[in-house]
């Protein structure tokens, strides 16, 4: 019985050493830097080529306004304003030129955004653009030169400093608001932000709004015109985006794909990832070798 055992034992070792001694199957990575292990680098296909084509810092070129841009600055003269214009074409310009007036006449400005990322980058800007001595920053996070002549914060900060100057029968010491992208108006949980910070403001404060999402302006304005006894014009900018976006997809192996073929169609090899991707989540839920 022993041997017979034994026998069994040695014929098992021997099949076990031929499955372990079976050849790996390639690996189908892509080629990769033997001296650094990583992906070695591909040539651009041609469809990435043209996704990337003029992409870079355009040649220089003297400023000029466009109409729209100088169109706002004269309304702001007499009524408040609702810019409505592409992402890209310059709704900011018209706040920095529209701010640098009232500095040079000593008077002051509050600039305002729905988002901290956002108010962090224009608080840069800004002091970048009038000095650093000039320009503060008020959100939750920060508080810093809160009595300079431009202030630069969240939409709820300053919907907070007119509650207070509210109860303490105080001013708010600003002689222009700017409320960028005052679409927020119609978000569901954070609108009502927007609707009491310009009831609120004062008449005698006057309301630049920039927004490149507004689909009805018009009406927009009217309701603003109605709740703060203030004429609100409306300047909009005719025409397409003037920066197109150009969509593309990043992969694991770091290849990029654009997002679309030339036919306005996604592409074959995304759409064949996200099928990919369901099947296996469908095989993790329901589990290997299940049905339902």
């Amino acid at each position: 019985m022993r041997r017979s055992r034994d026998r069994v034992v040695d014929k098992k070792r021997r099949s076990g050493n031929k499955r372990n001694s079976r050849a790996p199957e390639p690996r189908r990575n892509h080629p990769r830097d033997v001296s650094t292990g990583a992906a070695a680098p591909q040539a651009p296909s041609r469809e990435v080529k043209k996704l990337l084509e003029g992409i870079g810092t355009p040649p220089a070129e003297t400023f000029r306004p466009d109409p729209f841009q100088l169109e706002a600055l004269a309304a702001l003269e007499f009524e408040d304003v609702l810019v409505t214009a592409p992402t890209g074409s310059g709704k900011t310009w018209i706040a920095r030129e529209e701010i640098h007036r009232l500095l040079k006449l000593g008077k002051r400005a509050w600039y305002t955004t729905p988002l901290k990322a956002l108010t962090n980058s224009k608080y840069q800007e800004f002091s970048d653009e009038f000095g650093r001595e000039s320009v503060g920053i008020l959100t939750g996070d920060r508080k810093e030169n809160s009595n300079a002549p431009l202030i630069v914060g969240t939409t709820e900060i300053y919907r907070n400093q007119l509650f207070n100057a509210l109860r303490g029968g105080e001013t708010v010491a600003a002689d222009l608001v700017v409320m960028d992208e005052a679409h927020y108006l119609a978000d569901e949980d954070r609108g009502h932000v927007w609707e009491e910070a310009i009831i609120l403001t004062p008449p005698r404060i006057r309301l630049l709004l920039l927004s490149a999402t507004i689909g009805n302006a018009g009406e927009f304005a009217s309701w603003i015109a109605e709740v703060r006894g203030v004429r609100c014009g409306v300047v909009t900018r005719p025409g397409a985006r003037p920066v197109p976006l150009r969509a593309a997809f990043l992969l694991p192996d770091k290849r990029l794909l654009p997002l679309r073929n030339e036919n306005g169609k996604l592409n074959s090899e995304i759409a064949g990832l996200i099928e990919q991707d369901k099947r296996e989540r469908g095989r993790g839920r329901w589990g290997k070798g299940k049905t339902r």
